[in-house]
């Protein structure tokens, strides 16, 4: 959320996301995936549409059907299943590259697929893998919960403050040290606080993790940034009203789940 942005219809939208997760998270874990399963095919499908418009020659089909099999394979099968199905789309995508025609840029086309896959498909595998155990639900909240405070957080601060020192101005002028900082508190205190009441961490875990989501949080949300300006758009997709697109919403979220499932996972045992 940036400021700009239509406040009021970011907040109701944001709301209804948060109940679309929540209620099948905790009601019925099949659920929860089939709706991370769509969410990540329409964000894969405004990805390869921005692509496209920067020229490059990027089968949709391939990675938008193995990027929803990937949290699915992911709950099912594990670690293993998730790396055999992101090689699978890879090589899929590489294929409908080859077949489909013209020389030019080859290898930036493949290179995008392989992007594509890694980028979107892989980390929502993460996200799938989070809530696999007994206390997933618990797990995947702890998760989000930090990921939206370095959001929120990082807006407030900015407002507040005027944002008067830019973190990145060629990238993301909005983006500023206040509003870093602010991310950095709002993460801090969510993740001790979810960690610790939650899933019976020690706070020094919880504090870890926030710092952790904050940095990854922000990587995710620079790094669209400077996707987007390459290709020359504003924002992915107009899905959303006063957010943009699904992966405008997803970036900072899909950067962080690795991490913080390989940091959940070493701090709180499956029980």
């Amino acid at each position: 959320m940036r400021a700009g942005r239509d406040l009021p219809a970011a907040i109701i939208v944001g709301v209804g996301l948060g109940l679309i997760i929540v209620v099948p998270l905790y009601a019925a874990r099949p659920l929860w995936i089939v709706v991370v399963c769509a969410a990540v095919s329409v964000g894969m499908f405004e990805l390869v549409r921005a692509l496209r418009l920067s020229g490059r020659n990027v089968g949709l089909a391939p990675l938008a059907v193995g990027a929803a099999a990937m949290p699915a394979v992911a709950y099912v099968t594990g670690v293993s299943g998730l790396m055999v199905m992101l090689a699978v789309t890879v090589l899929v995508a590489i294929a409908w590259r080859l077949t489909s025609g013209g020389d030019d840029h080859l290898l930036l086309d493949v290179s995008a697929a392989a992007f594509c896959a890694a980028y979107v498909g892989l980390p929502a595998g993460f996200t799938a893998l989070l809530s696999s155990p007994p206390d997933g639900p618990r797990r995947v909240t702890a998760f989000l919960a930090t990921a939206v405070a370095s959001d929120i957080g990082g807006y407030a601060a900015g407002v507040l403050s005027g944002g008067r020192h830019k973190l990145a101005p060629n990238v993301s002028p909005g983006k500023s040290w206040e509003g870093f900082a602010g991310s950095t508190i709002a993460c801090v205190l969510v993740a001790s606080v979810a960690m610790a009441g939650t899933l019976h961490a020690a706070i020094w875990q919880g504090m870890v993790l926030g710092l952790a989501v904050v940095c990854t949080a922000t990587v995710g949300d620079l790094g669209e940034s400077l996707l987007k300006r390459d290709i020359g758009v504003k924002d992915m997709g107009t899905l959303l009203p006063g957010h943009g697109g699904i992966m405008d919403r997803l970036d900072s979220v899909l950067c962080t789940a690795p991490v913080a499932w390989l940091l959940i996972t070493a701090f709180v045992p499956s029980s």
